[in-house]
């Protein structure tokens, strides 16, 4: 019986054993990505929805449970009734996000502006730019501690404003209403840690995005008789709008992965 040949004179069987052995590579290049995967995603997940099937929490001094309820959490947190349902939930932690973003991305393009026009000539751009940036290096957790020393009732900010009599008594941050939300996560506080923390990285990325402008395209625009506001305007804005897109998505995503700064600023 004649032997299956294929275009290139080799034997069928043959090449269907180099491509197996092509394909064992692959899969070996693959694991890394897989164990990884399983370890720090795949499991997790498992695990925090096993959690959420316990009660568990702190009131006071004292830990509840933990103590296995199934389904009740989901059934309470989609319970429209209620003042913590989901969307209760969504609409405040999208309004401490706008509450930082807004004034980080102001703040950060004024000074992405600024630091790259070669005509101002500013000087010790290194010290300010590390600065900016050195918020972002901390933890976030370390962060709330801080401004939760800072902000206590008993606190220097407290003391500092009760004794230039700015108040007659301590201010309670964690309590009132635009300082603190309707679920009593501090509102104001948290969108003000989310603008230190982040506003540094935000005005490097835009930074990096108007150094990357064609500098004949501003000389050009200057020769034309076009002011400052309308190069920046008309000109530098449009320009980087994809690193615009990029630092609003991702900020996003981060204000609503938000959770271990409001639980730390309650005390859980």
């Amino acid at each position: 019986m004649a032997q299956a040949f294929n275009a290139g004179n080799v034997p069928v069987k043959a090449r269907k054993g180099q491509i197996g052995k092509y394909k064992k590579w692959g899969y070996i290049f693959m694991l890394p990505f897989i164990l990884v995967f399983l370890v720090f995603q795949a499991w997790p997940l498992i695990q925090t929805f096993y959690y959420s099937m316990f009660k568990y929490f702190k009131s006071g001094l004292s830990w509840i449970g933990p103590e296995f309820v199934g389904f009740d959490n989901f059934v309470a947190i989609f319970d429209m009734s209620s003042g913590n349902n989901i969307l209760a939930l969504t609409w405040n932690t999208l309004i401490m996000w706008v509450l930082g973003f807004v004034p980080q991305i102001i703040i950060s393009l004024l000074f992405a502006y600024w630091f790259t026009n070669v005509r101002l000539r500013l000087r010790c751009l290194g010290f300010f730019k590390t600065v900016m940036y050195m918020p972002n290096l901390i933890m976030a957790s370390a962060f709330a501690m801080l401004f939760f020393t800072l902000f206590a009732d008993g606190g220097p900010i407290n003391a500092m404003l009760v004794h230039a009599g700015i108040l007659k008594e301590a201010y309670s941050f964690f309590s009132h209403a635009w300082s603190a939300s309707y679920t009593g996560s501090t509102m104001g506080l948290v969108a003000f840690m989310n603008f230190i923390m982040w506003f540094g990285n935000t005005t490097i990325l835009l930074m990096a995005a108007m150094m990357g402008i064609n500098e004949s395209v501003i000389e050009a625009a200057e020769i034309d008789g076009a002011s400052s506001s309308q190069i920046f305007w008309k000109i530098t804005l449009p320009l980087i709008r994809p690193i615009l897109v990029y630092v609003m998505i991702t900020s996003l995503i981060g204000g609503l992965q938000m959770f271990d700064v409001p639980q730390i600023l309650t005390g859980g």
